[in-house]
């Protein structure tokens, strides 16, 4: 099961409800997607607004696991209009108390 915090992102993050899904982060938070890392909220939220509107696609959970006290990660399968048409990834999100301090998307 994962912490409050990553459903709640996640909920927002699908629903492309940019301003929900930042709540979720720690002003010094740090993204890495698809080779490329984004640091602090300004950067996320372009990140974000960015990935919104270049492709549209579904996104189905897979599974879910805890690493650790601070680390969980959730697995998903995309299907879109991207290169490829499906995507497994795992987000693996690294917390500190109720807000995200890092995502790596891989």
């Amino acid at each position: 099961m994962l912490p409050e915090v990553i459903t709640r992102y996640l909920t927002s993050h699908i629903a492309r409800d940019i301003d929900a899904a930042m709540q979720s982060y720690a002003a010094d938070a740090v993204v890495t997607d698809d080779g490329k890392t984004y640091h602090g909220r300004a950067e996320i939220r372009a990140w974000l607004a960015h990935a919104a509107n270049e492709y549209r696609y579904t996104v189905e959970l897979t599974g879910t696991r805890k690493i650790d006290d601070h680390t969980y990660v959730a697995s998903h399968r995309l299907e879109g209009n991207f290169s490829g048409g499906t995507a497994d990834l795992d987000f693996t999100f690294t917390l500190a108390g109720n807000l995200i301090t890092g995502l790596d998307i891989s």
